[in-house]
C-alpha cells in the first residue's frame, strides 16, 4: 500500500498523467503530494518531452481558482507561432546602449511652427528611422537575410524600415520603403499615416513585408531596457524605451543630458558582438548630431 499522502483527485490526476506518485514523493523528499506537484512533472515513463511538445503545459487552472478563457485571434496565433520559432531557432544577443537626444529635441522645438504649417507631427521616431536607414547603408551586413539553410547571406540594395505598432488586435509591422532616400518630414508623415491605418486595420499585406530591419518603440509607454525578438528573415531589431536624463561630467562639472535607451537584438550567426558595438556607436553618433542626417 502506498505511504504517500494524497487526495483522491490528486491520485486521479497522477493516474491520468502516468506519474508514479510514490516515486515523485521520494524524489521531492516528502510524504505529501498535491495536484500542483503532479501538474509540473513529466510522466514516469518518459525521459524528456519531444522538441516542440507543449502537452505537459496543459494544466487545469480552474482547480486553483476562478478563470475565464479568451480565444486568441487568428492574427495573434500566427504572430505567436512566428515569435516562438524565432526565439527557438535564432541565437540572438542583445546589445544595450543609449544616445544623446538633446540636439534632436532642440530641432523639434525649433521646427514646431513649420511642423504645424505642414500638418506633420515630427516625432523623435522619425529621427530614429532616418538614422537607422543611414546606419544600414554604412553597415550592409545588418541589411541582410540568412537563407533558411544557413549557408548564404542575402545582402540587400534597398533600405526598408519596419515600424512595430501596438494595436488592439495585435502587433503590426508596416514598412517605410526606401527610408534612406526620404527626408525627415516625409518619414514623419508616413509614420503617422501607417500607425493610424494600422490601428484601423487598413494596412495591406504589401505594406508589411520586406523590411531591412524593424524598430520597436516603447518610449511612449515606459521602461528602461528590454530584449526585442529578432523578426525573421531580418537579422536584427532595434528597441527604444523612454528617454531619461543622465548626468554627464564635463571635467568637474555635472551636466544633465537626455538619453534614449537603445536595445539592439541581433542574430549571432551573422553578426558578432564587435560588429554590433560598432553599429550602435555609429547609430548613436547620428542621433547625437542629427546634422549628419540632414546632409
Amino acid at each position: 500500500m502506498s505511504e504517500t499522502i494524497a487526495s483522491p483527485s490528486t491520485r486521479r490526476l497522477a493516474l491520468e498523467k502516468n506519474v508514479d506518485i510514490d516515486a515523485l514523493a521520494r524524489k521531492l523528499g516528502r510524504t505529501t503530494i498535491g495536484p500542483e506537484d503532479i501538474s509540473g512533472t513529466v510522466p514516469a515513463t518518459a525521459t524528456a518531452a519531444p522538441a516542440g511538445d507543449t502537452s505537459y503545459w496543459d494544466v487545469d487552472h480552474s482547480q486553483y481558482g476562478p478563470v475565464t478563457e479568451e480565444p486568441l485571434s487568428r492574427f495573434a496565433q500566427v504572430a505567436a507561432r512566428n515569435l516562438a520559432a524565432a526565439q527557438s531557432l535564432i541565437p540572438a544577443v542583445t546589445h544595450h546602449d543609449r544616445a544623446d537626444v538633446s540636439k534632436i529635441e532642440t530641432l523639434r522645438k525649433a521646427w514646431k511652427p513649420d511642423a504645424a504649417a505642414r500638418g506633420v507631427k515630427l516625432t523623435a521616431l522619425a529621427f530614429h528611422v532616418a538614422a537607422l536607414a543611414r546606419a544600414l547603408r554604412a553597415f550592409p551586413r545588418f541589411n541582410a537575410s540568412l537563407t533558411p539553410d544557413g549557408q548564404t547571406l542575402v545582402l540587400k540594395d534597398f533600405v526598408h524600415i519596419g515600424i512595430a505598432v501596438d494595436t488592439p488586435h495585435g502587433l503590426m509591422v508596416p514598412v517605410i520603403r526606401d527610408a534612406d532616400k526620404k527626408g525627415l518630414w516625409q518619414i514623419g508623415a508616413e509614420i503617422a499615416d501607417l500607425a493610424s491605418r494600422a490601428q484601423a486595420r487598413k494596412i495591406g499585406p504589401d505594406e508589411m513585408g520586406g523590411a531591412s530591419m524593424t524598430i520597436t518603440n516603447l518610449g511612449g509607454i515606459g521602461g528602461t531596457a528590454f530584449t526585442p525578438i529578432v523578426n525573421p528573415p531580418e537579422v536584427a531589431i532595434l528597441g527604444i524605451t523612454r528617454t531619461e536624463t543622465i548626468t554627464v561630467w564635463d571635467g568637474d562639472t555635472p551636466r544633465p543630458v537626455p538619453m534614449a535607451p537603445l536595445d539592439l537584438s541581433y542574430d549571432h550567426r551573422v553578426i558578432n558582438g564587435a560588429d554590433a558595438a560598432r553599429f550602435m556607436t555609429h547609430y548613436c553618433g547620428l542621433i547625437a548630431d542629427p546634422r549628419n542626417m540632414l546632409a
